[in-house]
């Protein structure tokens, strides 16, 4: 018997709570109970069909504090069809990778009827997440009890509730149990090991796990590189020899780690099912807005919005304000280069002990002045790209990466040992002091609840909001800029790297796991934008190096007199480089020759089934087209 969404139960006094969502203080009861009746309602009537209760019954509201904490879950067959509706793909029984169907649940290895192990924790949030980012106004005005709260056809209700603080903060809660395991085997015990790239996935899902799979590969990737700048730094060379076998082997260097990086992500998120999930179809982003209509693709009911205003929002705003911001950041280090010529002037003419230490002055201004920039243009740069109205939350995230790259020579200034302070050992330690705090708070309590459930609850709402992997990998990019653009002058560029990506690997764990709430997991087939970002960087280190080898003496004494002819040479020699390098991205497939065949073989099942549907309807057709005449030669 087929089951649809119309015969769920959505009164479920118990089950098991997979994200809370915390209301302001002192919001209106008339607001709580039209949200709920939404998240609560059918499908069909625009609801999402979860579960739905307070953490607090009344008796313990009457005693207790945080009032408007409120836990969201779903019963195990409305997960299963939310998995079936968010295209989640997961493997078969004869080990083949398809898009999970519940009508076709019993072809898929490991479920069972009786088992709830089926779907992890990590995707039934991402299913929680994505049903209540869909809930929509139909044809409400406003916010029940807020006039001010504005509705327009289409709108996101979750999107509205936060912007207007109604509602703080929505969030999944920790499996305290799960979690303990998989610190167990990735941070707590250091140790020279690999990640465990797949229990990270199971639990974070797959945007965080890729990112620590970079981290682990890059550093790996690195350590040839530190390998060979070790005796570069301890022993005198040549400066011609150093530039032309350093370049060389640099230039081979970042392409190949860039290429082998894209077939190991390609054999891991086909294994996770990621790679084969059809994004182009996903729904949009909670903060894309438009005329409410129907999607010409999907057939679905959702926001339309012109593409051709986006890109004259793109290209008549957002592209101008950029190159705005990077005269003014080139503007200031001019400024900056001018400070550093007068402290160094100053110091020469009088060679006190007070110009001395003014010739620090300038760096330190500098950096305060830039950290500021950085800051202001960070805000600019997500309310632009926010603006500019995308559907796709990928599209949004790869806009604002674009953005963001545009200040990296501002960056470079930034302290990674400082940064893995402030990130996840300062916030670990105030975030322990809370815990104490809140578990002697419960332990005072005197009134019948569940003690555990109410701690982690409150515990977890005070940590940190994870922003997203952006900053992670900005800082991996900064050090490929380090290593591929300046380890010729200064070789042991990546071995400090290495030694950085050590501890980053234990301080970013640190920071996942304990420091900040659990981030909603997010289906990811790459790393996204940040692949074209390293190949750009990659390109660039072949022009760096080139002309770093021009700048050489010994190059220079070749050419006395032609200073033409050096130039020439030099760009020849950067050309004849640059095409070995794509020759090289060219010849290493992208993705393993077995993971091609098997998706080759989807397609090819995918088209033979469509052929049939086609016949299938065709012969339908032909066998009405007699019944019709003989009805109308009747008549």
């Amino acid at each position: 018997m087929k089951v649809t969404l119309s015969a769920l139960d959505t009164s479920e006094s118990s089950f098991t709570p997979l994200v809370v969502i915390e209301f302001a203080q002192d919001v209106k009861e008339e607001t709580k109970e039209w949200l709920k009746n939404r998240i609560i309602a059918p499908k069909k009537h625009g609801g999402a069909q979860l579960l739905f209760r307070p953490l607090l019954n009344k008796y313990e509201q009457e005693t207790l504090e945080n009032k408007n904490l409120y836990l969201v879950g779903a019963s195990k067959i409305r997960m299963l069809l939310g998995a079936e509706a968010v295209g989640l793909v997961k493997e078969c029984n004869d080990n083949t990778m398809r898009a999970f169907t519940y009508r076709t649940r019993q072809n898929f290895k490991g479920f069972d009827d009786n088992n709830d192990d089926f779907l992890t924790m990590a995707e039934c949030q991402f299913i929680i997440k994505h049903e209540l980012e869909n809930l929509r106004a139909k044809d409400e005005k406003m916010i029940p009890g807020y006039p001010q709260a504005k509705l327009y056809p289409g709108k996101s209700l979750l999107r509205r509730l936060l912007t207007s603080g109604i509602v703080i903060q929505v969030f999944p809660l920790h499996d305290n149990e799960a979690l303990k395991k998989l610190e167990d085997t990735w941070y707590t015990r250091f140790a020279l090991k690999y990640q465990p790239i797949d229990s990270i996935r199971g639990y974070f899902g797959e945007t965080i796990a890729l990112y620590f799979g970079f981290l682990e590969y890059f550093t790996f990737a690195l350590i040839p590189m530190a390998v060979i700048g070790l005796p570069y730094y301890l022993f005198v060379w040549e400066d011609y020899d150093k530039y032309v076998i350093f370049a060389s082997f640099n230039l081979i260097w970042s392409t190949v780690i860039l290429e082998v990086w894209k077939r190991g992500c390609a054999n891991m998120t086909y294994r996770w099912g990621t790679l084969l999930m059809k994004r182009k179809f996903e729904e949009p982003r909670p903060g894309f807005h438009g005329v409410l209509g129907i999607n010409s693709i999907t057939g679905k009911e959702e926001p339309l919005y012109p593409s051709y205003k986006r890109q004259m929002r793109i290209y008549l705003v957002s592209l101008p304000f950029v190159c705005l911001c990077l005269y003014f950041s080139l503007y200031v280090m001019m400024i900056y280069f001018d400070l550093e010529v007068w402290a160094l002037g100053l110091h020469e003419n009088s060679g006190s002990e007070w110009t001395s230490v003014l010739l620090y002055v300038p760096s330190i201004i500098y950096a305060i002045v830039i950290e500021i920039m950085n800051r202001l243009y960070r805000y600019a740069a997500e309310f632009l790209t926010s603006w500019e109205n995308h559907r796709l939350e990928s599209a949004y995230q790869n806009h604002l990466i674009l953005k963001v790259l545009v200040s990296l020579a501002t960056l470079l200034i930034t302290s990674q040992i400082l940064n893995q302070i402030v990130e996840s050992l300062l916030p670990y330690w105030l975030q322990r002091k809370h815990g104490v705090r809140v578990k002697r708070k419960v332990q005072a309590l005197k009134v019948d609840i569940d003690a555990t459930l109410y701690e982690q609850v409150i515990l977890e709402k005070e940590m940190g909001t994870y922003l997203g992997t952006f900053d992670d990998y900005l800082e991996l990019f900064l050090q490929f800029g380090y290593v591929s653009l300046f380890s010729c002058v200064y070789p042991l560029a990546a071995a400090f790297a290495v030694l950085n990506n050590f501890t980053e690997v234990n301080s970013d764990a640190l920071k996942m796991c304990r420091v900040f709430k659990r981030p909603f997991s997010e289906p990811s087939a790459s790393i996204g934008v940040w692949q074209l970002a390293f190949e750009t960087m990659s390109v660039i280190s072949v022009v760096t190096n080139c002309a770093l080898i021009g700048m050489s003496p010994q190059v220079n004494a070749i050419f006395p007199e032609s200073k033409a002819d050096l130039i020439l040479i030099v760009v020849v020699v950067e050309h004849a480089l640059l095409a070995l390098k794509f020759i090289l991205a060219f010849a290493i497939p992208d993705k393993p020759r077995h993971i091609q065949m098997k998706l080759a073989r989807l397609e090819f099942e995918s088209l033979e089934a469509l052929k049939q549907q086609q016949m299938m309807l065709v012969t339908e057709n032909l066998k009405e087209e007699p019944k019709e005449s003989g009805k109308e030669k009747a008549t």
